[in-house]
């Protein structure tokens, strides 16, 4: 969602508060601003659409001061416009915001009352109202920033700047991430260590609940108990959060070109060379006593979670049931002993994932999540946590970061049956010698990157797509079907292949091209079935398979993309590439905005 930056530093701040925001583009945003105090005068700049807007207006309208804040946002109350962008200001104090005030309304309705009058229609104008009215009742800063603190429900992160106080930013957190980073002399403030990692390598991430009075020399933080604490000063690797193409036109497009070397990483983590042993960060998890795993994430990670219930229960024979996130906080089930909850988060900081986390804690045996983000919300609250070791990922639509979560995910199931002796040794075996092998069939399959570039060119042409799959092809159909929606926009749903007569088999015609999703498994005959009605009804289906199924199913098809053969386990893993290229290179025709596509945001920390 929004991004948010501060900086107390001892150079012109305006064009360093922009260059970390360019950092924090990926998390989606529709505007931009900064404000600065100089000499004791608070001042800000903002702009509608992408960042060179707001860059173009700061050549016409500098803006000078050493210290400030800035954001971008992703509307949630209020359209996009410059009367209801970040920093807002109102008399001596200017706020910027990720998340939502819940109760804006009641303070709105309060404010009304003392007749204070409204310009915007955000929520966080409100946060700056209350601040400027505390003020006038008692000129501290802090204090008027924490009393309107105190009055806030929701989720947030804020960082406030005051005029006349060129030395303070007071921010504060509540279910959105806010980390703080120090220099020397300096101090900075964002939404993640992406933007801060060219500033320095010293991270402090705040505490649900934590607020921070911050000075270029000092930060004072206090919890949501109103206790003054310490947070650890932690190092993080700053080629870690490198942000660069690397050559490639977009950021997806390199992401999906990693897949093999991230993967191999990944597999290195858990498979230490020469052994078929899974190893974790710690031996804390064991699978013998567990009863039930119940699955809980969002969008693609959802995606990821269906894909891995087939094998935690072909292999491990592990009862699962997987939710999403939003629909299992609310549902509020129950959760009985023996159950350990897992929960995949890229960013680990998916609200509705969070909160699903939370409603488990003390319920579940154990919290497991499996996350990108080592020092995220989501992993501070696991028991154990298990980063997929994808590195920082762009584009909006999740590629590397999925292709991860599985073969971590396939690694944990595979721990889960050893663990419950449901695999035997030549079984597990032939498991890891094919793990290892996946990097090697992943380059096989970027290699068809000109076959499927030209499939794409002509399903750009379409209105809807279908996409169907059998077993653990349905979910990563579903995936298939998400990723082309996302970024081309496209309308495309998926459906496992046996519901086609079902409902969808309705909508078949001759302008309706069916990506058929169907390695030469044990399901493959049924697929096949399933395409012939397709193709019988005039559908155009495109094929992805191996060659033996090329072979055997591919006359009267639309095209076909030939797929390596691998491990039936890895299919999902190996057939993620052609799904994500042919939705890439249908947007590339298309003319979209592959990384940033229209009104989604990477990192969705509200509801």
């Amino acid at each position: 969602m929004c991004g948010i930056v501060g900086v107390l530093g001892s150079h012109e701040v305006a064009p360093i508060l922009v260059e970390a925001l360019k950092r924090l583009e990926y998390r989606g945003y529709d505007s931009a601003g900064i404000a600065t105090v100089n000499n004791g005068a608070l001042d800000r700049r903002r702009a509608v659409g992408k960042l060179v807007n707001l860059s173009d207006l700061l050549v016409h309208e500098p803006l000078a001061g050493k210290s400030g804040i800035g954001h971008t946002r992703w509307a949630t109350h209020g359209a996009p416009s410059v009367n209801n962008a970040h920093p807002h200001r109102v008399g001596g104090v200017a706020v910027v915001h990720n998340g939502i005030i819940e109760n804006y309304r009641e303070l709105r309705a309060e404010l009304a009352e003392q007749g204070v009058h409204f310009t915007t229609d955000t929520d966080t104008e409100t946060v700056a109202l209350l601040t400027e009215l505390y003020l006038r009742e008692d000129p501290d800063p802090v204090r008027a920033a924490y009393r309107t603190l105190d009055r806030l429900q929701g989720a947030f992160a804020l960082a406030f700047l005051f005029d006349g106080h060129e030395d303070l930013i007071v921010a504060a957190r509540k279910g959105s991430p806010l980390a703080l980073g120090h220099g020397d002399g300096e101090m900075y403030v964002g939404s993640d260590a992406i933007a801060l990692a060219p500033l320095t390598d010293r991270i402090t991430y705040l505490e649900e609940g934590d607020r921070a009075a911050v000075t270029r020399n000092s930060v004072t933080i206090h919890d949501a108990q109103g206790q003054q604490v310490a947070r650890p000063v932690k190092r993080i690797r700053r080629d870690s959060a490198r942000v660069d193409k690397a050559g490639h036109k977009h950021f997806m497009s390199k992401e999906i070109a990693e897949q093999p070397e991230v993967i191999a990483e990944a597999i290195r983590r858990y498979l230490p060379s020469g052994e078929t042993t899974i190893r974790l960060p710690d031996d804390s998890l064991d699978f013998s006593k567990v009863q039930r795993l119940t699955m809980v994430a969002c969008g693609t990670a959802y995606y990821a979670c269906l894909t891995a219930k087939y094998w935690f229960e072909q292999l491990a024979r592990l009862p699962v049931e997987v939710d999403v996130a939003s629909e299992f906080r609310y549902r509020e089930p129950p959760v009985t002993d023996g159950t350990v909850a897992l929960f995949v988060s890229q960013s680990g900081e998916t609200a509705d994932t969070l909160a699903a986390l939370r409603y488990c804690a003390g319920k579940a045996d154990k919290i497991v999540s499996v996350v990108n983000v080592p020092e995220s919300s989501i992993a501070r609250e696991s028991d154990l946590a298990l980063p997929i070791h994808a590195g920082v990922e762009i584009g909006v639509a999740s590629t590397k970061a999925f292709t991860c979560q599985l073969s971590v995910l396939l690694m944990l199931a595979l721990k889960a049956a050893t663990d419950r002796g449901t695999i035997s040794p030549e079984a597990l075996a032939d498991h890891v010698a094919a793990l290892r092998g996946i990097p090697a069939m992943l380059n096989l399959a970027l290699d068809q990157d000109d076959t499927i570039r030209a499939a794409a060119q002509r399903l750009s042409e379409a209105r809807d797509v279908l996409f169907l799959g059998r077993g653990a092809m349905y979910p990563l159909a579903l995936e298939g079907a998400l990723k082309l929606k996302e970024i081309s926009y496209i309308h495309a749903e998926a459906y496992a292949s046996g519901e086609l007569k079902h409902g969808p088999i309705a909508l078949i015609d001759q302008h309706m091209p069916v990506v058929v999703l169907a390695p030469r498994d044990a399901l493959f005959d049924k697929t096949v079935s399933n395409m012939q009605e397709v193709m019988a009804r005039k559908g155009k289906v495109l094929l992805i398979s191996d060659q033996d199924g090329i072979d055997a199913a591919s006359d009267g098809v639309w095209d076909t993309i030939r797929m390596p053969r691998v491990h039936d386990a890895l299919t999902p893993i190996l057939y993620a590439v052609p799904a994500q290229l042919l939705a890439y290179h249908t947007a590339v025709a298309k003319g979209t905005d592959v990384d940033q596509p229209r009104n989604l945001a990477k990192s969705v920390t509200v509801e």
